[in-house]
């Protein structure tokens, strides 16, 4: 299983960007998708993760602002950032806890990281 991620980039304070996660491998089925990150100093943080449509949970620094989404159990996650911060400068990556073909567990996949720049 990996997770490609993009969207990233450079954008003003105040602006706008959206980040997807696309899924692919032997997947069975996928118990949730979310994303963390990480700025330069902290510790690897949450910042939202989708289980269903109604079981959604954003950190507190980004409710309000960012919106996760996904089009059913299998499609790509979407991270709508809206009124960006230099605050939310970081490294984002996605995560997926995805349970494969064959197997009866599942396991937690993250992709590589993409840069999200906020300049002020």
């Amino acid at each position: 299983v990996q997770l490609q991620a993009f969207g990233g980039g450079l954008v003003q304070a105040g602006g706008s960007l959206r980040l997807s996660c696309a899924p692919w491998g032997s997947i069975f089925s996928i118990n949730s998708m979310g994303w963390y990150r990480q700025a330069p100093g902290k510790q690897r943080e949450l910042v939202a993760l989708i289980i269903s449509s109604t079981r959604i949970n954003y950190a507190d620094s980004v409710k309000g602002r960012f919106t996760i989404s996904r089009d059913n159990a299998k499609n790509p996650v979407h991270l709508q950032m809206n009124s960006l911060k230099p605050e939310d400068t970081a490294v984002y990556y996605c995560i997926a806890d995805v349970r494969e073909y064959g197997s009866t567990w599942s396991a937690l996949y993250w992709g590589q990281g993409t840069q999200v720049t906020v300049s002020s």
